[in-house]
């Protein structure tokens, strides 16, 4: 397992935040495995640890908002992926962001892209779960920002 690890880690992923309301809280993880699934009609996908607490939550609640971190959001990447259920308004604290109208989810400013989905499918895959889900809307798009990368198990600008 160690080898498939680090062959996979060779394998540039851009870095997002997936977050969700869940009643008073809001829970978030950073995820190297947003994609796009189909343009018509617009699905993406994320891939999360089926034992994890975001997947628990997105098993409950459909909305849910990712934003595409930009470089130099490396420490809302490192927040997001600690392990434990911290709230995700803790997490972004000192951070703009703001919550997406759709999902009521927070979205983080400043990044590369942002959108707002709603589950449409959830499949078990080993030990993770993909959500695929249609997008409800594009939050916002900077092109001009850098994407933050993780390579090689560090975070990394794209030059």
């Amino acid at each position: 397992m160690g080898e498939f690890v680090e062959a996979m880690g060779q394998l540039p992923a851009g870095v997002s935040v997936v977050t969700v309301r869940e009643g008073r809280d809001d829970v978030g993880a950073t995820v190297s495995t947003l994609m796009s699934v189909s343009l018509d009609p617009p699905l993406v996908m994320v891939s999360l640890a089926s034992a994890s607490y975001l997947t628990e939550m997105l098993l409950r609640r459909d909305r849910w908002a990712a934003t595409v971190l930009a470089d130099g959001q490396q420490a809302i990447a490192s927040r997001f992926a600690t392990p434990g259920r911290p709230s995700a308004r803790l997490l972004l604290a000192g951070a703009a962001h703001h919550r997406g109208p759709n999902s009521e989810a927070l979205i983080v400013e400043g990044g590369v892209a942002a959108l707002e989905a709603e589950t449409s499918q959830v499949v078990p895959a080993g030990d993770h779960m993909l959500f695929i889900a249609s997008v409800l809307a594009v939050d916002y798009i900077h092109p001009a920002n850098a994407p933050l990368v993780r390579l090689r198990a560090r975070y990394r600008p794209v030059s």
